[in-house]
């Protein structure tokens, strides 16, 4: 099964495409969506479209995995994570695929086993777990990898059961 994983956010939008087959998990390929802090929202918003569909359109993945959203004290940022999660979930809605959602906290345990992982943390286990020279920079992407992973983990158990 191939997932994409996204780590939604109106200036940053990390992605990683896995493939989990027999067990192995692999990261194929990833990156992150940066767009200009100065222009309008609506285009910031298409280019995450326009990106996230063309990452579906070239990988062909089952499901898209994505960060739930979570309150934050901070609601400029929430309402901005809330617009880029929006098109990303449209384009997975366009393309027919399974939608899984995660919170950090359930990202966290997954990927790290504690809950109160930090970033690094987080960015060292997804290294090790696709077998990487480096921790994907930024941060996002290795976040998006990290959801991709819950996914996998999780879709793995919900069929052993």
């Amino acid at each position: 099964m191939k997932i994409l994983g996204v780590d939604p956010g109106l200036g940053r939008t990390g992605w990683g495409v896995i493939r989990e087959e027999r067990g192995k998990i692999t990261a194929l390929e990833y990156g992150c969506i940066e767009t200009d802090k100065n222009s309008n929202e609506g285009k910031r918003i298409a280019i995450i479209y326009k990106e996230i569909t063309m990452a579906i359109e070239k990988h062909h993945p089952e499901a898209i995995s994505i960060e739930k959203l979570f309150f934050n004290k901070n609601v400029t940022t929430a309402l901005s994570v809330g617009q880029a999660r929006g098109v990303v979930l449209l384009a997975a809605i366009n393309h027919g695929l399974i939608i899984g959602e995660y919170t950090p906290l359930e990202v966290k345990m997954a990927v790290a086993g504690y809950g109160r992982a930090d970033k690094s943390q987080i960015g060292e286990m997804v290294k090790v777990s696709f077998g990487l020279s480096s921790v994907p920079r930024p941060d996002d992407v290795a976040d998006a990898l990290a959801i991709a992973l819950t996914h996998a983990v999780s879709y793995r158990i919900r069929n052993l059961v």
